[in-house]
């Protein structure tokens, strides 16, 4: 085998620098999704667009993958560091036929990887599927490629300074993780009239002040401290490659991504009745009845970036969003902007006041978070048949086992890369969730029993129940 399979995911491509993925594998990938192009797109010499993110290991990684493109007969546009919205948004300006962005997106600094677009629509787990075999193979198309270099982030600034109005009057520390946006970020907010206060923006592949995932409350305390400290009004956080976001409230609070989905769909659904909106299967009822309450369609969606998106596609749908921090628009042609959203949210703040207050009107039920549980010794697939035949609710199998019940929901997803199950609950009063849990697995008491320790704990054992 040329490559190991665990680095193919169902969105991307992504590993640990140096044991799972090497210049080597680069350049089979490049030569792999340059074969796929032709073979699938039709297309000779595909224009194939390649971005990078700050990452140390992202230089050799992206020279090798160019030149197995270019071995393919691709006509390659390298942009250098760009943020993961820039380069899509260079992949549509430019006419790409396909693209790759050399990112582990908010993964830790010793992972790298790939995100994809073979042809008009979002990458699908099939198509990596493909460039799996292909990589593996070395059945690969052959010709004379060319490559050349284009600078983007010119225009892309122009471009989101024009689908936002100036927001003056706020003071904003922006936490950029080190990562894609370090540079641009501070210098667009300051430009829409922001008092900016910059945190962590300096590039630096390394992430030495904290894992560029802001959905992880952990990697947010420098910023909560920095927002009480400053006396600011918003805290802003970017992931590694700036497709992702997060935001602090002036008080230093954490705001919960559930929470921030109903703000933004409470302001921006209304006048928009009859409207779809795409959200992922692990949101509070919070957002589908905030979705539902504006007149809207809500639509639930696998996790995972790709498959969001390409519903917003498919459904033609006016906003979307995923639980890690993804935020999707009909205005960015259902694609999704970190900084888009940022600017976005300032706007509801300068209108509207403290996001602290709006926050509070949003908040999930009591929800746990993910509950990640041993599988070794189960048969996951039979245990899901039954629980799935036991389930006296309104069933979901979109992505593995939910189930929606007057108070609340179940969800069950077995891992494809780990010997591990996910659980995740949501009740609408804490009494509520004990009883939920045991309801959903009775037809399966050895995987109950192995959620027990989780039902009798309390917060001063380590393990919090309930996200607030």
């Amino acid at each position: 085998m040329q490559c190991p399979m665990s680095i193919y995911k169902a969105c991307d491509i992504r590993g640990v620098y140096g044991t799972e993925l090497d210049e080597r594998t680069a350049w089979r990938i490049g030569a792999a999704v340059g074969t796929l192009a032709r073979r699938q797109l039709g297309i000779a010499s595909p224009a194939v667009v390649v971005g990078g993110d700050v990452r140390t290991s992202t230089p050799p990684l992206m020279r090798e993958l160019i030149d197995g493109l270019a071995s393919a007969g691709c006509r390659v546009t390298s942009l250098g560091v760009v943020p993961t919205p820039a380069f899509y948004f260079a992949l549509d300006l430019l006419g790409g036929d396909a693209g790759v962005m050399v990112t582990a997106s908010h993964n830790p600094a010793a992972h790298n990887g790939f995100k994809l677009r073979i042809g008009p629509l979002p990458i699908t787990p099939e198509q990596i599927d493909a460039v799996a075999r292909l990589a593996d193979t070395g059945e690969f198309e052959v010709g004379s490629g060319a490559v050349s270099s284009a600078e983007i982030l010119p225009q892309y600034e122009a471009h989101v300074a024009a689908l936002m109005p100036p927001v003056g009057g706020l003071r904003v520390v922006v936490d950029c993780s080190h990562g894609c946006y370090s540079t641009i970020a501070p210098r667009m907010l300051a430009a829409g009239g922001a008092q900016v206060v910059p945190l962590f923006c300096e590039p630096d592949g390394t992430f030495p002040a904290h894992p560029p995932n802001p959905a992880v409350a952990d990697n947010l305390q420098a910023l909560s401290a920095r927002v009480r400290e400053a006396s600011a009004d918003i805290g802003i956080a970017f992931d590694g490659d700036g497709d992702r976001v997060a935001f602090v409230d002036r008080r230093g609070r954490v705001v919960r991504s559930d929470a921030a989905i109903v703000v933004l769909a409470q302001r921006l659904l209304p006048g928009h009745p009859g409207r779809k909106v795409v959200y992922d299967l692990k949101c509070s009822m919070r957002v589908a009845e905030a979705i539902s309450a504006a007149g809207c369609i809500p639509i639930m969606e696998r996790s995972g970036h790709a498959f969001i998106k390409a519903r917003m596609i498919a459904e033609s749908a006016y906003f979307g969003a995923e639980l890690s921090g993804h935020y999707f628009y009909e205005a960015l042609s259902g694609g999704d902007d970190a900084l888009y959203t940022a600017l976005l949210t300032m706007r509801l703040v300068a209108a509207e006041g403290p996001l602290a207050d709006m926050v509070d009107a949003a908040q999930p039920y009591c929800i746990t978070p993910d509950i990640r549980l041993p599988s070794a010794g189960l048969d996951v697939p039979a245990t899901l048949a039954r629980l799935t035949e036991a389930a006296d609710g309104d069933v979901s199998l979109l992505d593995g086992l939910r189930v929606a019940y007057p108070e609340g929901w179940a969800l069950l997803r077995p891992s494809v890369t780990e010997p591990l199950v996910t659980l995740r609950f949501e009740v609408r009063h804490a009494s509520q969730l004990r009883p939920l849990v045991r309801r959903f697995l009775a037809a399966a008491p050895e995987l109950l029993a192995r959620m027990e320790p989780y039902l009798h704990a309390t917060e001063t054992d380590g393990w919090q129940p309930f996200q607030s």
